[in-house]
């Protein structure tokens, strides 16, 4: 961790990644709920994929019933097919999955992922790639509800092992056991991000 890091401001609004499904472990969704209400009282605003089903619909509904603001951002194909949310405090129609990811990384101060499938995962690596690369220097929480990402952490660390990323890029994401751990995980996290210090030359 760089030395001299100042600690992130308390986020404005923050983009939640997760699943379009419930998934089988029921705490899933009580922990989808209690996110949703800890942003709304916290007054931030919560940044998602803008659909009204699984994990997603249930983060939604559960800032909104706390008073909070969401902004849901979704392509035009996927709103019948993921029911896109009606009751959003503002919906952003997009037509590709691109500019869907793209408004969700611009209008977030940082990022938690909750379980979820190949879409969660997608939008996770796709932050977590831009911050290694010195795009943005955005906190990246992951909620590992249940030991469900405790896989993803060891595939990190062995691609660290495997020298193909730095050890300090461990440092660009952070694993929390519950919400409780979440804003202070973004208050803690190094603001650099910073390019990878070696390359193989060939």
């Amino acid at each position: 961790m760089p030395e001299s890091s100042p600690p992130f401001p308390n986020p404005k609004s923050l983009c939640v990644f997760c699943g379009a499904r419930f998934g089988t472990d029921p705490a899933s969704r009580t922990t989808a709920v209690a996110l949703g209400q800890m942003l709304a009282n916290q007054g931030v605003t919560l940044v998602y994929g803008g659909g009204g089903v699984g994990l997603m619909g249930l983060v939604a509904n559960a800032a909104l019933d706390s008073g909070g603001k969401v902004i849901g951002i979704i392509p035009r194909f996927l709103l019948e097919r993921e029911a896109g949310h009606p009751d959003l405090t503002e919906t952003s129609v997009v037509e590709t999955m691109h500019e869907r990811k793209l408004q969700m990384f611009e209008r977030s101060d940082g990022f938690v992922v909750l379980p979820g499938g190949l879409g969660t995962l997608e939008e996770l690596f796709e932050v977590l790639s831009w911050r290694t690369l010195g795009l943005h220097s955005k906190p990246i929480v992951i909620i590992d509800q249940g030991g469900y990402w405790k896989p993803l952490a060891a595939l990190l660390h062995n691609v660290v092992e495997g020298g193909f990323a730095e050890r300090s890029h461990l440092d660009h994401v952070a694993f929390v056991n519950g919400i409780d751990g979440v804003l202070p995980a973004i208050a803690a996290m190094p603001r650099s991000a910073g390019l990878a210090k070696r390359l193989d030359r060939v």
